[in-house]
């Protein structure tokens, strides 16, 4: 408890870049009283309008929540989405001079309509394609000059065109030429590009499908999955220690669910790490507080086992509360006593 707290205590000393897919999470509340005459779909009184910032957005909120500064590197569109992504964020004061408007493209919008405390259905607007080369290196050249800024830097990789290879290799070369802290919320087409990391933080579907897709070079060490068979605790156990063969990171994070999470370090230690959530109300956005917490820890001397059990911590708090949340110190020093 001592070690958690002076750990906590240090979290707003921590500078942290976030680089990744941004996201406006939308919600539309309201009551369900009848059935739509036109469809047998239920109407949805709408009574309420809120916005979040949602993806490597919610990431960076996450971060700040907890008390660090955070900067955020992105692409917007030239909508009016992308003014209301931006004045949400600079409301936490999360810096946002490394984010990039390319216009056509749209901000990831997504529409939840929610009557009472059910979500009823959600509707995506965005644009996935990839970056022009000329935008592509700006980014990169954002992130090289102000790399000495902060203490780490995380890779929210949602698959909506930002992550990609070049920006990725370029990026992780200049982070361990300054010995700075690398992690990476995975997607799992991109996995292959991942090496050389600090930690990921796949959940069970993502290092499922991770295993299925990438080609390990060393056939020696093969993974073999039928596509009908399901994912074991002992099929985790082996696909994490490929990927920590493949890929070289310190540590593999793999969250669970009701399940808790997995750590995977370097040298063979596994640590099982059961759940502490109470309730859960809503899953949307736990990935997000999971990467921020640990990688925070990380940067504020935490081991990979402690930086884990923080962010095991900082998740049953997000889940227990109604849609894309956040948690602070006081709530996640709360939770462990």
């Amino acid at each position: 408890m001592k070690s958690f707290k002076n750990i906590i205590n240090r979290f707003k000393r921590a500078r942290i870049l976030v680089v990744g897919d941004l996201i406006l999470d939308e919600y539309i509340w309201g009551s369900v009283e009848r059935i739509s005459p036109e469809a047998p779909v239920p109407v949805v009184w709408a009574n309420k309008r809120t916005y979040l910032p949602g993806g490597a957005a919610n990431v960076a909120n996450n971060i700040r929540a907890l008390g660090a500064k955070v900067a955020l590197v992105g692409v917007v569109g030239g909508y009016k989405d992308s003014d209301i992504l931006l004045s949400e964020l600079k409301k936490s004061k999360i810096n946002t001079n490394g984010i990039f408007t390319e216009r056509g493209r749209h901000t990831t919008l997504k529409t939840r309509i929610i009557a009472g405390h059910q979500q009823m259905v959600r509707v995506d607007w965005e644009h996935t394609h990839a970056l022009p080369m000329q935008l592509n290196r700006r980014i990169i050249r954002f992130i090289e000059e102000k790399i000495n800024n902060f203490d780490g830097i995380i890779i929210e990789d949602y698959g909506k065109g930002v992550i990609n290879m070049q920006l990725l290799a370029e990026l992780i070369e200049v982070a361990r030429a300054h010995k700075k802290i690398i992690t990476v919320d995975p997607k799992e087409e991109h996995f292959a590009y991942y090496r050389g990391v600090t930690a990921i933080t796949p959940n069970r579907r993502e290092l499922e499908n991770a295993m299925r897709n990438i080609k390990i070079k060393d056939t020696s060490n093969s993974f073999r999955l039928d596509n009908d068979r399901l994912f074991s605790d002992k099929d985790i156990d082996s696909a994490a220690g490929r990927i920590l063969e493949y890929l070289k990171p310190e540590s593999i994070l793999v969250t669970l669910g009701e399940q808790g999470m997995k750590l995977f370090e370097k040298g063979g230690r596994i640590a099982h790490i059961p759940t502490v959530a109470r309730e859960v109300f809503d899953v949307s956005g736990a990935g997000d507080t999971v990467i921020g917490t640990f990688t925070l820890a990380l940067c504020c001397g935490a081991t990979n086992l402690e930086a884990a059990s923080l962010a095991n911590y900082a998740a049953g708090i997000v889940v227990g509360k109604v849609g894309t949340a956040t948690t602070n110190r006081q709530e996640l020093l709360e939770a462990i006593n």
